[in-house]
């Protein structure tokens, strides 16, 4: 009788023995899905909000649930119904967004907010450490919320997003508030912000040479004003130069000379911010005392403390005040002023973020897994972990770099 022939795989399995083996499957990790509250803002007459519905949408159809507190997007010209349209659910009471596993918000909560949210959450906000408290650190470390500040946070090239966005509008933005605060109907030198035939322009001096100054060079000279930017960092002043495209006048700040320019000022702009935490007060109340009568000082940096000695936190409200005969405009949220735009690009950068995160696998891997994300963090589940808060307000504060890799 004539033996079939083996087949190919029998063969093999013949020869080497090949029988079945269990072994485990590598199984992806699944995404996370966000519950993100969206309160009303309360503080300083804020009107943004960080997620436009459009971006709701997104999220939504990502898997991700996001609560809206009522009204909460009417500043920005976005209604309930817009929201609720684009699979948000809308929240009538502050106790009840707050429970959200999430929060994010433009401005840094109150003491009372914080006490709403449950513990070991996530807080997404600003911080405008200038304006903060002890009181405000021992509040989220008594919840131990993990707190991120979206001014901290970087990209993969160490630039500042959000930073970068809002110090664009407000550098946009400045120059039409002086325009309305020279103007004699609000009580300014009666000029015009620029310059005609036969009337000299108005002089301009602006203190910092990052985006915000950039971007207010470019608008004064646009309306033909003399501009001259003082700055520390010779690179920022080069660049600046070059981005503007003019032969503008730049210096590093030196006192004879920056008092000599602020004394001829019709308008001062105060756009340096914060180095390591430590506020700079490059122009002293003398220099202001020196200036003259109805110019106009618009700090920037007020939400970071300020660069400009005489400056003290305004509203939008009451956006202004005198001293030494010098109006000063020093409101912290000046983007605030074009919400909807604020929005729009607070969202644009927000909802990429967070659909990361989600792959990611929650916020706290985000941030284990991405050193320029873990830069917003300030408290970590009851710790302080920023160095340069914890110098300024005098308190113990953890590496998180230690926490890490105690984790692991």
């Amino acid at each position: 009788m004539t033996k079939k022939p083996q087949s190919g795989f029998a063969q093999l399995a013949s020869k080497t023995s090949l029988y079945p083996e269990e072994k485990l499957l590598k199984v992806k990790k699944g995404k996370h899905s966000f519950l993100i509250g969206l309160p009303n803002e309360i503080s300083m007459q804020e009107k943004r909000i960080t997620l436009t519905p459009d971006a709701v949408a997104l999220l939504v159809n990502n898997g991700h649930e996001i609560w809206v507190e009522t009204k909460a997007g009417e500043g920005s010209k976005f209604s309930d119904k817009q929201y609720s349209d684009a699979g948000a659910k809308i929240i009538y009471t502050s106790e009840e967004v707050y429970k959200a596993d999430v929060i994010l918000k433009i401005e840094p909560p109150s003491i009372e907010e914080i006490d709403l949210m449950k513990n070991g959450k996530i807080l997404i906000s600003a911080i405008q450490l200038g304006n903060q408290t002890p009181e405000y650190i021992r509040a989220l470390n008594k919840k131990s919320i993990t707190a991120l500040a979206f001014e901290f946070i970087e990209d993969k090239v160490a630039g500042m997003p959000i930073i970068r966005a809002m110090s664009e509008i407000a550098g946009n933005t400045v120059m039409s508030i002086a325009s309305e605060y020279l103007s004699c109907t609000n009580g300014g030198k009666g000029i015009i912000l620029g310059g005609i035939t036969g009337v000299p322009p108005t002089k301009v001096v602006i203190i910092g040479a990052g985006t915000v100054g950039e971007y207010a060079g470019r608008a004064a000279i646009g309306l033909g004003a003399e501009i001259q930017i003082f700055d520390n960092h010779i690179y920022k002043l080069r660049r600046i130069k070059q981005t503007l495209g003019h032969q503008v006048y730049t210096s590093t700040i030196d006192t004879l000379t920056l008092s000599e320019s602020l004394k001829n000022a019709d308008v001062v702009i105060g756009a340096l911010r914060a180095e390591k935490g430590r506020n700079r007060h490059v122009v002293s109340e003398e220099m202001v005392a020196q200036m003259k009568q109805d110019s106009l000082i618009i700090d920037v940096s007020i939400d970071q403390g300020g660069c400009i000695e005489t400056s003290e936190l305004t509203t939008l409200k009451k956006p202004t005040f005198s001293k030494y005969g010098v109006i000063h405009y020093c409101v912290p949220n000046i983007a605030s002023r074009v919400a909807h735009t604020a929005t729009t690009a607070l969202s644009n950068i927000f909802t990429p973020t967070i659909l990361r995160a989600a792959e990611e696998g929650g916020v706290e891997d985000m941030i284990f897994a991405h050193s320029w994300f873990m830069k917003g963090v300030y408290t970590f589940k009851g710790s302080l972990t920023n160095e340069h808060i914890g110098r300024k307000f005098g308190m113990k504060h953890k590496d998180l770099g230690l926490l890490i890799a105690a984790r692991f």
